[in-house]
């Protein structure tokens, strides 16, 4: 529904997870009954869960420990763990800088390039782990570092940004064509962010199996501040799931994942995205308030520490259980930042709802505008 702003102007309303709920139905089940299992390609994984290539979140040892625990860890392969052999005393730094200086230290401390052996080498580390081995680029630097990534045996490849499109045009470099690029890999693509029903469409045409919704970053962006630039996420996941099942139809059958990246902060926000059509979540701020999580109490994105137009920042986050009980319980406190899984199972179990596809298809109501 549009409304009109002004003469020159109409808007489309949108809406967040906060303006949503999820409606109970007239059956109800055993939560012991109810499967949270996700597959992508040919991999399978107890829990729709991905874990954010962001620093905070994923270093080599928590993308083993996620993959032990059902989920998915995705390494940011342009961030410290590539950039500087031991990465640990860099994390401790960050994590202790004041808030006021803590941008610019940032940027200096990413300008150490990033090393095509340390590439190597992490995603082995993981890989000889026994567990799915996923690794994370920009649009910027796919092109240079992707040999190296698939030529390592990452199983999944995730090309991710603020905005990622299947048409971007630039005068001053060659841009990734990303049909190409995707038919001539030997490994399935996750790609993303999208917003809308046309992005997404156009992204879901160029091969990937995934398309990640939103602009990640949530509680660490300054995206909206700073450009202005904002996607209300349970519209914007529902515009996508649409055009997933557009694709459907035009493919002659063809899936493409939709995965929800980005305002996730609490299981209520987790349930409610997958009730808006996502078959996954990618969390960032969620894990990062892991005791064990490499941000120890503090969170970031790669947005935080661009150049010359930093879109982010390092947050301080709650430190409440390890990503163990974040995910899987058991629970201590009632704010939805533990036991993700279990609060899912949950609330799938209270609608009547025993697997994700179906709960997908759960009623929801709009709570109204304050």
């Amino acid at each position: 529904m549009e409304i009109e702003l002004g003469s020159g102007k109409r808007g489309r309303r949108a809406y967040t997870f906060d303006d949503i709920a999820v409606v109970p139905t007239r059956r109800t089940r055993s939560a012991e009954d109810v499967s949270t299992t996700w597959s992508i390609d040919a991999f399978t994984f107890d829990t729709p869960v991905i874990g954010a290539p962001m620093d905070s979140v994923v270093s080599p040892a928590t993308a083993i420990s996620l993959g032990r625990m059902g989920a998915l860890g995705v390494l940011d392969l342009e961030g410290l763990w590539t950039r500087y052999e031991d990465p640990e005393p860099i994390l401790e730094e960050i994590a202790s800088l004041p808030a006021e200086s803590a941008t610019q230290r940032m940027q200096a401390l990413y300008a150490e390039p990033i090393k095509a052996e340390l590439i190597t080498q992490r995603i082995a580390e993981i890989r000889d782990a026994g567990v799915v081995t996923a690794g994370a680029l920009s649009p910027q630097r796919t092109q240079e570092f992707y040999e190296t990534v698939v030529n390592a045996g990452v199983d999944l490849f995730v090309i991710r940004g603020n905005t990622v499109s299947a048409e971007h045009v630039s005068s001053q470099a060659e841009p990734l064509n990303l049909k190409q690029f995707i038919y001539d890999l030997d490994v399935p693509v996750i790609v993303g962010g999208a917003g809308t029903h046309r992005a997404a469409l156009h992204l879901m045409r160029t091969g990937a199996a995934g398309v990640l919704v939103g602009f990640g970053g949530g509680a660490a962006s300054t995206t909206r501040a700073a450009l202005g630039v904002h996607t209300p996420m349970a519209t914007a996941v529902a515009d996508v799931a649409g055009a997933r099942r557009a694709y459907l139809e035009e493919s002659d059958g063809r899936y493409v994942h939709v995965i929800a990246d980005g305002g996730i902060g609490t299981s209520g926000d987790l349930v409610k995205a997958i009730a808006m059509g996502a078959d996954a979540v990618m969390l960032g701020v969620s894990l990062a308030r892991a005791t064990d999580a490499p941000g120890r109490g503090c969170h970031w994105g790669a947005e935080a520490h661009h150049p010359t137009l930093p879109r982010g920042r390092r947050v301080n986050v709650d430190q409440v259980a390890t990503m163990q009980e974040i995910l899987s319980g058991p629970a201590s406190t009632t704010d939805g930042t533990t036991n993700l899984i279990g609060a899912l199972r949950k609330s799938m179990a209270t609608t009547g709802y025993s697997d994700l596809k179906e709960f997908q298809r759960v009623d929801v109501v709009v709570t109204p505008y304050e």
